[in-house]
């Protein structure tokens, strides 16, 4: 499968000695990738390093196989992008912004534009200072994706939107991927809706990646195995990701459900959310 972003080795260091350090990830054409970790772990860093909004130390850094420091006029064009902080002056209104895209976007569709706000139910005339904070996040959202965009980089897109309107991002999300030509690259704490959209996860933790599985091999084969405090010493040490001890019991990260449940059949099994996951494996502890 055809890769649409390609990351090897990439190091970028900060003078207050946080570090993304030798990441290497690919993403595929026709997938939504969801990118999670806790704040600070290095998420914003990795999207401003792909859309080289800063400079890094070391590495390569590919989109659609081009190098972007080297070819960025050609490739964002292809490329749409929500960040955390909205990046229109906010005398701006809509219409405005239509008339801005259009001299920046060759691939700019107005139409398509103008269909999104009224299905959103934003208005065209009131200025963004004016507007909720969930108003300004669809409206980003509807101008990264109306100029026919191959890629989209979202850094908490869904962030500010109430349940049932994230619901419907979340749709024009899955619609934007139906033809496998495009792909999506989605940071959010919202872990919930990439347990409904993603196809595969990217997990960073201080900086490093920890983890890079597929949405259903991390539901289907990692679990939480809850034992009282006794029947610990009986769990193989082999079986353990991480764990979390309290008072009375372990809860203990494994990633192969099947195998723990024929062995260890006195214990509790959980399903595990991605919320789960990273609380574990940033909080659990590991075997030495």
């Amino acid at each position: 499968m055809e890769n649409i972003i390609e990351i090897k080795n990439l190091k970028k260091k900060y003078d207050d000695k946080f570090e993304l350090s030798k990441i290497d990830i690919e993403i595929p054409k026709g997938v939504i990738v969801g990118l999670i970790g806790e704040n600070g772990a290095g998420k914003t860093t990795l999207i401003k390093s792909i859309l080289n909004i800063i400079k890094i130390d070391s590495g390569e850094i590919k989109i659609f196989g081009k190098d972007y420091k080297k070819e960025e006029i050609s490739i964002k064009e292809d490329i749409g992008v929500v960040l955390d902080n909205m990046f229109f002056p906010e005398l701006l209104n809509a219409k405005d912004i239509d008339s801005s895209m259009k001299y920046i976007y060759k691939n700019w569709d107005s139409k398509l534009y103008f269909s999104y706000l009224k299905d959103f139910g934003l208005p065209e005339n009131k200025p963004l200072k004016a507007m909720s904070k969930g108003m300004r996040k669809k409206l980003e959202i509807i101008t990264a994706i109306s100029h026919k965009p191959k890629l989209l980089i979202l850094d908490e897109p869904t962030s500010g939107l109430d349940p049932v309107m994230r619901s419907e991002v979340l749709d024009m999300f899955l619609k934007f991927i139906q033809d496998e030509e495009h792909s999506i690259l989605l940071s959010t704490h919202i872990t919930s809706d990439l347990e409904h959209v993603a196809d595969e996860i990217i997990f960073i933790d201080n900086g490093k990646k920890v983890l890079q599985k597929s949405r259903d091999e991390i539901i289907d084969n990692y679990a939480i195995l809850k034992c009282d405090v006794d029947y610990f010493i009986n769990i193989d040490k082999k079986d353990i990701v991480t764990y979390k001890k309290s008072k009375y019991s372990y809860e203990i990260l494994v990633d192969n459900k099947e195998k723990a449940s024929r062995k260890y059949k006195e214990c509790v099994i959980d399903k595990i959310t991605l919320e789960d996951l990273m609380l574990l494996v940033i909080k659990g502890e590991k075997i030495c």
